[in-house]
């Protein structure tokens, strides 16, 4: 499986931090941030990662490279103008290819066991499947509700659903995502991801949700930022795929 990690925001939140290095070369207990999602994937197998880039797109490509540092293969969709996270996903259609593939936000921090997402989104076989979790600031990040087979029946509530016993979640920025995701992305303009799984549940498309429970940081804010490199340094936080 192919791997995709989205990298082209401005990081608008961690100016002025960001005005001269972009978010995902900041650096988190002296590594950069984004080099902890290449070495996630690269534990669970997946090697061949695209990585789409606009903001200081040549220093994240001159730091990165073709990803031999870290033993994958980076191929680079480089955006003129930002192309948000569906955008950006559909003009790497013809690279991605036919096959499902993983999509990954640069700027977060997460140990999730990805050999246990791929065997659960394999055997319900969803046009996609969204990794939730349980956060105390469920409307901040928005609510996605499933029902009891963890299927998704509701997102930021704009899909007119009957009232059930949903459970809600929050979206973690990490998805697996099949090639039919690709038939509700307009091509070549700015576009969320979460407004193309709103139109597929609208037209009854399958989404699954999958629930973490591991560690999960989103770094937007500097804050979390500070919070999350004390916490690596002083060990507090320890992710699986960085002891090996």
């Amino acid at each position: 499986m192919k791997g995709m990690i989205l990298a082209a925001g401005f990081g608008h939140r961690l100016r002025p931090m960001t005005e001269h290095l972009p978010k995902p070369l900041l650096p988190v207990s002296g590594i950069p941030l984004i080099h902890y999602n290449i070495l996630l994937l690269k534990h669970y197998g997946i090697t061949d990662i695209m990585i789409n880039v606009h903001y200081h797109a040549d220093k994240i490509m001159d730091a990165l490279g073709d990803g031999s540092q870290f033993n994958v293969q980076i191929t680079y969709s480089k955006e003129d103008h930002i192309l948000g996270t569906g955008g950006g996903i559909k003009n790497l259609q013809s690279k991605l290819g036919d096959a499902d593939f993983l999509v990954i936000n640069a700027d977060i921090l997460v140990d999730i066991d990805l050999a246990q997402l791929i065997s659960f989104h394999q055997k319900n076989k969803p046009r996609a499947t969204l990794v939730l979790r349980k956060d105390p600031n469920l409307a901040q990040y928005g609510i996605i509700e499933t029902d009891s087979d963890a299927r998704i029946q509701n997102i930021l509530s704009k899909v007119p659903v009957a009232k059930g016993c949903f459970q809600e979640r929050m979206f973690t920025g990490i998805h697996i995502i099949t090639p039919k995701v690709f038939d509700y992305i307009p091509p070549g303009t700015f576009y969320s991801i979460t407004d193309s799984y709103i139109e597929m549940l609208k037209k009854e498309e399958h989404l699954c949700g999958y629930f973490m429970d591991g560690y999960w940081n989103d770094i937007g804010v500097e804050a979390r930022y500070q919070e999350v490199s004390q916490g690596i340094k002083e060990g507090k936080i320890r992710l699986r795929y960085m002891d090996h």
